[in-house]
């Protein structure tokens, strides 16, 4: 047997040498880099004060917020007639309602809550307000029952009703308690409003094909009707819970009597009178306090007020008390609110607001840019003194000078014709407290 050769073997340990050593330094070399790069971090970490394993975490928390999407900001107005403005909802309010008491305004928006803002804090600098979470929905319309008791909500995605109990707690706030079973489904199209009579006898929702549904409270169909308007805009139960009232595309506002007997039962719905003037498709119109007048805006371009105290009964028909115009309403869709007192009378488009004297048909005060949105509800407060809209994330509150002015104008009238000199004395004193309201908002006209 004959073994390698000397030279042979020695060729080959130094080329396996070589290669390990070439191994060996590559690893040493990566070693010593990555502890370079772990002293130059904590080096820094040192120097900005933060513990070694904080750092990471701190990169990962601001990179996450970077990437967050940013919360669109909230829209800034003021006016020297601003009162107050209502932000506590993180979503856009779609609607608003006064209690009947005047003690509560409800808001609900697409944040899946509903807020309930106590009236006396409205011109404060701070407003409190109670939750109410919409679980796995939200509202879009919000309604309080006459009692204020209760609310009724119609939910977005369920396309249904909802009632909300309010119970009172020892420490004066509200617990919300949703009914265990909604109402049932029965529109086909979207909803444009619903309402609750003041009597408490019956529930209102109107879907934006032609159809209104009057239901009892517990949630049964009482009558269907079919407005015949081709589509359906605006649909309201009166204040004095008489009536039930419909617009849309043709050009009159159609009026019926939902009737009950004298045990409160249910009886029938029939058609009661229509307001009839305008020329083009009306889009919108609002009952006064007392029921006894409308308002009415139309794509014609023109408002019109009317007497509404009429016995429908013997063929008598509303009275067209005044006609005003407001171009903005032939262009895009509108809004109003008629005082309690139907002396002033709010349109909004777009954005904006403009205030009518229903006396004299003149407009007398303006907001524009009122919401970062196109404004989704409009309505006086029960005493007529505010003025409330909403269209962002805002409900925002304003003085009603114009109503003040109405009832400066209202009792200069009445005191030249008074005899006697109590009904004077009282005509003299609302005559004070009106202008004096004026002079502490700067709107006294000399």
């Amino acid at each position: 047997m004959e073994l390698p050769q000397m030279p042979e073997l020695m060729g080959l340990s130094l080329l396996l040498g070589l290669l390990a050593l070439m191994a060996t330094a590559a690893v040493a070399r990566g070693w010593l880099r990555a502890e370079e790069e772990t002293c130059s971090r904590s080096a820094g970490q040192k120097a900005n004060g933060l513990p070694l394993d904080k750092s990471l975490r701190s990169k990962k928390q601001k990179q996450h917020q970077r990437n967050r999407k940013e919360k669109p900001q909230q829209h800034n107005f003021t006016h020297r007639l601003l009162a107050g403005a209502l932000k506590s909802h993180s979503g856009n309010i779609s609607c608003m309602d006064f209690s009947s008491n005047g003690k509560y305004l409800a808001t609900c928006a697409d944040d899946r809550t509903v807020r309930i803002w106590s009236t006396k804090d409205f011109l404060q600098r701070e407003h409190r307000s109670m939750r109410a979470n919409v679980e796995l929905d939200h509202a879009t319309l919000v309604r309080f029952s006459p009692d204020c008791r209760a609310f009724i909500v119609w939910l977005a995605n369920g396309d249904t009703l909802r009632v909300f109990k309010m119970t009172k707690r020892e420490d004066g706030g509200y617990t919300f308690t949703a009914n265990p079973e909604d109402f049932p489904k029965k529109h086909k199209a979207p909803i444009i409003n619903i309402g609750i009579a003041d009597t408490g006898k019956f529930i209102m929702t109107a879907s934006s094909d032609t159809t209104i549904l009057i239901w009892n409270l517990k949630g049964r169909v009482l009558s269907t009707i079919n407005t015949n308007q081709m589509n359906n805009t605006h649909a309201a139960i009166s204040p004095c819970s008489r009536f039930v009232a419909s617009c849309g595309f043709t050009p009159d506002v159609k009026v019926w009597e939902v009737c009950f007997g004298k045990k409160s039962d249910f009886q029938e719905v029939v058609r009661a009178f229509e307001l009839k003037g305008h020329s083009a498709a009306v889009h919108f119109f609002a009952f006064s306090n007392d029921s006894r007048r409308m308002a009415s805006v139309s794509k014609d371009g023109t408002w019109k007020l009317w007497d509404t105290d009429v016995e429908y009964k013997k063929q008598q028909d509303p009275y067209l008390l005044r006609t005003g115009c407001f171009e903005e309403a032939s262009t895009m869709p509108c809004r109003l609110a008629l005082s309690p007192d139907a002396q002033v009378l709010a349109l909004a488009s777009g954005s904006s607001i403009h205030l009518y004297n229903t006396r004299r048909g003149e407009k007398e005060e303006c907001f524009e840019q009122v919401h970062g949105e196109c404004i989704a509800d409009l309505s006086f407060d029960i005493t007529g003194r505010l003025l409330a809209s909403c269209g962002d994330r805002a409900v925002r509150l304003f003085h009603n000078t114009p109503g003040h002015r109405a009832v400066v104008e209202e009792m200069q009238g009445l005191l030249k014709r008074a005899s006697n000199e109590s009904t004077r004395q009282r005509l003299q004193q609302q005559l004070t407290q009106a202008q004096e309201a004026l002079r502490s908002l700067g709107a006294l006209k000399k």
